[in-house]
């Protein structure tokens, strides 16, 4: 739902899947700090409010979602507040 919301293609998203196979935790985390960091702030602030209602939509945050988002919004020098309300005037992912 979310690749069709995008418009992510099956070839970026296929290249995507075979990039992050076998890579631990660390490595998938730096790699995801590094590509959105590649982004413009507009795109930044949607990969992390996707990101936030992926961690709520099975209607329990857990820790290391917390802990995963906050430091990747404070290496992207994004707001959380500013993702909490953008996230709730957002589309359901669902």
């Amino acid at each position: 739902m979310i690749r069709k919301r995008e418009n992510i293609s099956n070839d970026f998203f296929d290249h995507f899947v075979s990039t992050i196979q076998g890579k631990r935790e660390r490595e998938l985390f730096q790699l995801g700090v590094d590509t959105v960091n590649s982004c413009t702030e507009d795109e930044k602030l949607r990969v992390f409010v996707t990101l936030y209602k992926l961690a709520e939509v099975d209607g329990r945050v857990h820790l290391k979602e917390i802990k995963f988002l906050l430091y990747a919004l404070r290496l992207a020098k994004i707001e959380f507040e500013d993702v909490v309300t953008k996230a709730l005037v957002s589309p359901p992912l669902l």
